[in-house]
């Protein structure tokens, strides 16, 4: 991949995520990582280990904390955006991940044997994680910035195309985490058929007593297990206070596994904070 030269100026941050667990850099004019991202990271089982891949990676946030948590994985962080690929790298490497992490650069919606090329190899990965672009086209007011733009808008054809991506690079039985609106459910599912079973939905409520804003949802490459609706994750309280377990996964102290418990885990080497039981 040839390096893209970053200029300081178009960058905001450092800004910390996970009580500073991780330092991160991001497009001044682009998409800014946020609860999405940290939630998502957060997905991956306790003992996670391997390669996990984080496709269409935007500043590296969701793998770049996945691997920060977890010591024994190695990440490829994947974009179609040569600025968004080099501030990865820059990311890593500034957070002292550089050598648990490699950066791929190219079109996620390529043939296979495009990833091939570039050396990500058809079910190679142990995990892949995903915040695709939430709006399909033609539905929104797209941003004039082109970043916030690219970061934002994908049609129903593009999804499915993102999830086939996804299923190709996972090993059989390897588990695919992503979240994403409500009411993309369908396609969502209709993409995911016949590639994973074992399918997790996890709805999450900005508050409590309101509709789900998002979906955490998980599938098991090559599985035939039916669906499981799994308990709402819920962020804030009536009065709008923030939840336990909201804030012990923001402060890096508590997972959600998507196919285990919602669970404070103790301090380890890989960085993750002790913290209190949550009821």
């Amino acid at each position: 991949m040839q390096q893209t030269q970053i200029d300081l100026d178009l960058l905001s941050g450092p800004h910390a995520f996970w009580d500073g667990l991780i330092q991160m850099r991001e497009r001044t004019n682009g998409h800014r990582s946020g609860t999405d991202a940290v939630l998502l990271s957060a997905c991956l089982p306790p003992d996670a280990k391997g390669l996990v891949v984080d496709l269409g990676c935007g500043s590296g946030v969701v793998g770049l904390g996945a691997v920060a948590r977890h010591a024994d994985l190695q990440a490829i962080l994947v974009d179609n955006d040569p600025f968004m690929a080099a501030l990865c790298q820059m990311n890593a490497r500034e957070n002292g991940l550089a050598e648990r992490v490699r950066v791929y650069e190219g079109d996620l919606l390529a043939p296979q044997s495009v990833f091939a090329a570039g050396g990500l190899a058809e079910e190679s990965a142990d995990y892949v994680l995903t915040n695709p672009p939430f709006h399909p086209a033609g539905r929104v007011r797209v941003s004039p910035h082109e970043g916030r733009a690219a970061a934002h808008v994908l049609d129903d054809e593009g999804l499915a195309q993102w999830i086939k991506t996804a299923g190709r690079l996972l090993k059989p039985r390897g588990q695919f985490l992503m979240i994403h609106r409500p009411d993309a459910l369908p396609t969502l599912l209709q993409a995911m058929a016949g590639r994973f079973g074992d399918i997790r939905i996890r709805p999450v409520h900005g508050k409590a007593g309101r509709p789900a804003t998002r979906l955490l949802m998980g599938g098991i490459k090559g599985s035939r297990a039916p669906l499981t609706l799994l308990e709402s994750l819920v962020l804030h309280d009536e009065n709008g206070q923030r939840t336990a377990i909201d804030e012990a996964v923001a402060r890096g102290r508590a997972l959600i596994d998507i196919y285990g418990p919602m669970a404070v885990l103790p301090k380890t080497a890989a960085g993750l904070k002790e913290g209190p039981e949550i009821s």
